[in-house]
């Protein structure tokens, strides 16, 4: 058994490996969208374990992308072997290790049912941080949307709203554990081209002119169908607590009935009780449970 890095004549195979396994592992970055860009670059440093007929029976890569290297860390977007050796697992992680310089820890996303790759990740001293909940909500009626005075809920402008979504985005999420990270107006417009875009599916809330919350419906897929995901849902800290949560989820719930979508999904940290359970009284029900590991480097 040899560790080595992916090399460009492998991706295939690598691809492969990844949609063969993705089903026991959180699936974020291992869609057939994402495998099909999938190239060998710096943002995603990969190693691959070979066994002695040349196949790959392990791999471990990083998303190490703009938003990811300004929080100083790394994600993976998939860590897993086939011999469950916890050898094999450390020295795939000491491979990637090597691609940490200036970053404080690296995460993995983990099903709470994957015992085994549990046991091998505590194994290599890695800990838990948090919680995050996947729910999804059937076809149900959505309640009417009913706006405050003052109030006004409409479609993203390109072009208009870019720093309006980056300012309220950020001050909601400034504390959120996982999502500190500020996003740019790059990467805000990378959300109108990127492969999940909905026309019409980002909306924002504003108060007397000024913008106080935002929220996204995007293209997704889960359990073989196709399912609208919503998020983010963020509301300026000065208006949380006040029901404009509630508005903006329901009008996601409008929009994905008006586009034909039968289901909806999103996910919650473990710690937002009171958004967790908001989307229960709206008829959410969880369906999956993942644990968030960090290593600090």
């Amino acid at each position: 058994m040899k560790v080595m890095g992916l090399e460009k004549e492998r991706v295939c195979d690598f691809v492969a490996y990844c949609k063969k396994h993705r089903k026991e592992l959180d699936d974020s970055y291992l869609y057939d969208s994402d495998l099909e860009e999938f190239e060998v670059t710096l943002e995603n440093p990969t190693y691959v374990l070979i066994n002695e007929q040349e196949e790959i029976i392990g791999a471990a890569s990083f998303v190490l992308d703009d938003y990811h290297k300004r929080g100083k860390r790394a994600r993976f977007r998939i860590f897993h072997s086939e011999m469950e050796n916890i050898q094999f697992y450390q020295e795939m992680l000491q491979a990637l290790l090597t691609h940490t310089t200036d970053l404080e820890k690296i995460f993995i996303f983990i099903p709470v049912t994957n015992k085994k790759l549990i046991e091998m990740i505590e194994g290599l001293k890695f800990s838990v941080e948090r919680f995050s909940f996947l729910l999804v909500r059937e076809d149900l009626e959505v309640p009417h949307v009913h706006l405050p005075d003052g109030y006004e809920l409409r479609a993203f402008r390109p072009g208009e709203d870019e720093e309006n979504w980056r300012q309220v985005r950020n001050a909601a999420f400034a504390t959120l554990k996982g999502s500190e990270t500020p996003i740019t107006i790059e990467g805000v417009a990378e959300l109108l081209i990127h492969q999940d875009y909905l026309e019409g599916g980002m909306m924002l809330l504003f108060h007397q002119g000024n913008p106080v919350g935002v929220i996204r419906g995007a293209d997704d897929e889960y359990e073989d169908a196709p399912i609208m995901n919503i998020g983010p849902v963020a509301i300026l800290p000065a208006y949380q607590g006040s029901g404009l949560g509630r508005i903006l989820l329901r009008a996601a719930l409008q929009f994905a009935k008006e586009k034909g979508y039968k289901r909806t999904i999103l996910s919650v940290n473990g710690e937002n009780e009171r958004a967790k359970a908001l989307y229960i009284q709206e008829g959410f029900k969880q369906v999956e449970a993942v644990a968030c590991y960090h290593y600090f480097v």
